[in-house]
């Protein structure tokens, strides 16, 4: 038998689906408002205690209206951004199977097709794609599988809005990643913007043409050292440098928005998003950055938090470095501990929207040491036996002493 309490929020519940059951345009309008407000951030599991385990009975009306609506050019914004809210909570995968069970990649995609919606809803439609693309590679598959690559390229190509067209580069760049499949798919996509008539389109076709081919050129050449190097130490930006900025800008009243765009920031973040890139491309690449403690360098760049992008990116990165070395792995954790551990690894992307300032401080100070662990032990990934997590107990026992003697050194 249910308890009071459980029978009042059921019946709280039900009623709050009859009321937008019988809510006209207005009234579903201001649910929506009411819903964003109270709701955006949310675990998937707080999610279901606010709608007492039915949260999905919402989502499949909100579904359910959008694919009523959204040909007849009615405003999709708070529809668009309310679906968003289930999709991008952490350990939201029911959710998202449950989207995509009803046509949901196609019908973002028509949205963009469609000359009646605004650049804002489209814009919105295009933010839910890259939560679908970041939830994985065979989400990235189920969104080129739909034609998904002709009709966001020929989108961006139409686009009237700058800011719009940039969130397009951002999905484009999601999906030449990790999707292997269909990555020359992505690439004839972006090669075929090149002669089109919007030069913002032609641009960040460029940018992510070069982002993803012009580095891995590079690093075929003796340039290499330097280049992965550079690129590693620009994860942690000069601190005077950084105070000298500081300093110019501290008397103006938007100081925040000019901080969010300092150039040393802006460069650690297209360099975490850069050795992602290599890592993926070239597993002896990522070895190689290892060793320059690339690991320690992406947690710090996590810890900033006068940049979002910055924060992203090596979030995301680091997430990969992860993945691959379970020596990695098991430093990462122990440093975040399990609570910063598991947010981390329920969704990486949007890490930095949910950590506090003390989390974003044992990044941001971290001392992870990989390349020690690794000098000291004399071992190479080429090791396949240690590479897929599996050393021998010596090399355990070596490694553990040094990494206990370490310990006592700082002490």
């Amino acid at each position: 038998m249910t308890s009071i309490k459980e029978q009042a929020a059921i019946s709280r519940l039900l009623s709050f689906l009859q009321d937008w059951d019988n809510a006209g345009k207005v009234a579903r309008s201001n649910i929506l408002n009411n819903f964003i407000e109270a709701n955006q951030g949310k675990t998937a599991p707080e999610l279901e205690q606010e709608f007492s385990q039915g949260a999905s009975l919402f989502l499949v009306r909100l579904t359910t209206w959008l694919r009523l609506t959204y040909m007849t050019g009615s405003p999709l914004d708070k529809l668009l951004r309310s679906i968003g809210v289930f999709l991008s909570a952490v350990s939201s995968n029911r959710y998202l199977i449950e989207f995509l069970e009803v046509g949901g990649v196609l019908t973002l995609l028509e949205i963009l097709a469609l000359n009646k919606i605004t650049e804002e809803d489209k814009k919105e439609s295009i933010k839910l794609l890259q939560v679908i693309a970041n939830s994985g590679r065979k989400y990235k598959e189920l969104i080129c599988e739909s034609y998904g690559v002709r009709s966001i390229a020929e989108y961006l190509a139409k686009s009237k809005s700058e800011e719009t067209q940039e969130e397009v580069q951002v999905l484009l760049d999601s999906l030449i990643h990790g999707n292997p499949k269909y990555q020359n798919q992505v690439y004839k996509g972006l090669i075929a913007l090149l002669p089109c008539a919007s030069p913002k389109a032609q641009q960040l076709a460029l940018q992510t043409l070069r982002t993803a081919q012009l580095i891995k050129d590079l690093v075929n050449y003796d340039v290499r050292p330097a280049l992965l190097k550079g690129l590693v130490a620009l994860l942690i930006p000069s601190f005077k440098e950084t105070s000298k900025l500081h300093s110019e800008i501290v008397s103006d009243s938007s100081v925040l928005e000019l901080t969010a765009h300092l150039p040393l920031f802006l460069q650690q973040a297209a360099a975490a998003k850069a050795i992602g890139i290599l890592a993926r491309y070239n597993t002896t690449l990522a070895e190689e950055m290892l060793h320059l403690r690339v690991v320690h360098s992406l947690m710090a760049a996590m810890g900033n938090t006068d940049h979002s992008n910055s924060q992203r990116q090596a979030s995301l990165t680091l997430e990969y470095f992860v993945e691959l070395f379970p020596v990695v792995e098991e430093h990462v954790r122990k440093t975040m501990g399990e609570e910063l551990y598991k947010l981390f690894l329920s969704n990486a992307e949007n890490l930095y929207m949910k950590i506090d300032s003390i989390q974003a401080d044992i990044l941001a100070a971290n001392k992870v040491n990989v390349a020690r662990v690794l000098h000291l032990s004399g071992l190479s990934y080429s090791d396949m036996s240690f590479y897929a997590g599996h050393p021998n107990e010596d090399q355990v026992a070596y490694i553990t002493h040094f990494q206990k003697e370490d310990v006592e050194e700082k002490e």
